[in-house]
């Protein structure tokens, strides 16, 4: 919890760590596969396994064997985890008689108990620096806690799980891992866990004890046009869908986090495609309220991009294009404009939490616009079934149609921005023409169906094997790729 990422909820989180319990049990059926990837590496399987995990944990452990040598110099043994306790004489501001933190990670100690080291493993290490406040909360819980007698050295080590890489996040004196703790951030880092209370939708909602009493989770039964009962709760994103329809094993590797290959992941055209977005959500959401303008600048990539120059060249005449139809030209203000802001709604129907992700939401008056824009570097394309070719368009239509947004349905609409190298397209999609909904609630129901009633994930090898991401971790693959 102490990690600081937008994939949580403050709320929950605060709410769990307070030890408060959900007034309505709810009593789902739970998955057939194990749904946490680092489940069977860490404890051993608690549920059959995907093909997918299994491989990836065998390669796992591999990796794990080659991080950490065994050292017969220095002989250390794996041990149940540490928590540090800190009882009160009186109840505190929060109404608290004790507070806990647990480790989680490899704990292992010395034979003499003399050094305590904390294993954390993750898929890569990341090229930025790691959260100060988790890591001082690590230091503080493997420096003061229970079980077993307390060291002398504490070590925190995070290690890779792909290429089995180590960074040593803090090495010192059981007294310097407690300074670290007060100095370094940890007690901020606690009361922002504590005191939490922005209520964040997203995909941790399939899991949260208390979302049936969530004011910020929206209800809206029947958005996914399924009538399938008694499944397990699951999130679902129109990505989630095309993944799935090209092959149910990769959706679901996908959707465990494994590592993917970044020569596929991240080929140049689709980093172009991510840097022309990323570039407009800030200029559009930052800064300034004027349209965007033909003045590109020359460096134009927003950090943490690479491109290389030919790409760079064709991103930057393509936000030229852009200007042409630059939704700011209808704002009034600030709070009339969303970049890329998360949509979340609960399908109580189906029992699924729909994620969407719209480039741009913009007033336009008092209604609601949603605007998807696509990049190409090739000409017009013929195809005029937009919303099987772009299936968000027709999420949106539901959305937009049920009122999901709020604001006046009169100048509410969903727009496709197109940028070629030649020029803009800017379609226009009415929500509420009874055909457009017709055809929007097929599409969405057909990407959504079968996914709904899946428990295998069974692999589908094809021609897709040789653009899938995940490809290394499933064991009928045709074709090879590698995970760099």
């Amino acid at each position: 919890m102490f990690k600081d990422t937008a994939y949580r909820c403050p709320a929950a989180d605060a709410m769990k760590a307070r030890g408060y319990r959900a007034q309505v049990r709810e009593d789902r059926k739970r998955e057939v596969l194990e749904h946490f990837a680092f489940g069977p590496f860490m404890n051993g399987p608690t549920a059959p396994l995907h093909d997918g995990l299994r491989q990836w944990t065998a390669h796992a452990r591999s990796a794990y064997r080659d991080a950490f040598p065994a050292d017969p110099a220095r002989p250390m043994t794996e041990v149940p985890a540490w928590t540090y306790r800190h009882q009160l004489a009186r109840p505190d501001h929060r109404g608290a008689h004790e507070y806990r933190i647990t480790v989680w990670g490899r704990c292992l100690r010395s034979k003499d108990g003399a050094l305590r080291e904390l294993r954390l493993p993750v898929n890569r290490i990341g090229k930025g620096e790691p959260y100060q406040g988790h890591v001082a909360a690590a230091a503080l819980a493997t420096a003061e806690g229970i079980p077993g007698p307390l060291p002398e050295q504490v070590r925190i080590v995070e290690f890779a799980l792909l290429d089995s890489r180590t960074r040593t996040l803090f090495e010192g004196t059981r007294a310097e891992a407690v300074e670290r703790y007060r100095t370094g951030g940890g007690p901020d880092a606690l009361a922002a866990v504590l005191d939490g209370r922005e209520y964040r939708p997203g995909p941790s909602c399939a899991g949260c004890a208390y979302l049936s009493l969530c004011p910020a989770l929206r209800p809206a039964p029947g958005l996914l046009g399924l009538d399938t009962t008694g499944r397990p709760r699951r999130t679902w994103s129109v990505t989630n869908g095309r993944s799935y329809r090209v092959c149910p094993a990769r959706d679901h590797m996908r959707r465990l986090h494994l590592p993917a290959a970044d020569t596929v992941e991240r080929s140049p055209a689709a980093e172009r495609g991510r840097a022309v977005h990323a570039y407009l959500a800030e200029r559009h959401g930052h800064g300034p309220l004027r349209p965007c303008s033909v003045d590109v600048p020359a460096q134009w990539v927003p950090d943490g991009f690479e491109l290389p120059e030919e790409e760079i060249g064709l991103g930057a005449l393509l936000l030229r294009r852009h200007a042409a139809v630059c939704p700011l030209r209808c704002v009034r203000d600030r709070s009339d404009v969303r970049a890329e802001p998360r949509v979340v709604r609960h399908d109580s129907a189906a029992d699924v939490i729909v994620i969407a992700e719209p480039d741009l939401l913009y007033r336009d008056g008092d209604s609601w616009v949603w605007r998807e824009t696509k990049t190409s570097a090739a000409g017009r394309s013929q195809s005029r079934d937009v919303l099987k070719r772009y299936p968000q368009l027709a999420l949106a239509v539901r959305l937009l149609s049920r009122g999901a947004l709020g604001g006046s349905p009169s100048r509410a609409r969903i727009e496709l921005e197109l940028l070629r190298p030649a020029g803009a397209d800017l379609e226009i999609i009415d929500p509420y023409a009874p055909a457009v909904r017709a055809a929007a609630e097929e599409v969405v129901r057909a990407l959504a169906a079968d996914w709904h009633r899946d428990d295998a994930y069974p692999p589908r090898p094809g021609h897709g094997c040789t653009r899938c991401e995940v490809a290394r971790w499933c064991s009928v693959r045709a074709g090879e790729e590698t995970v760099t």
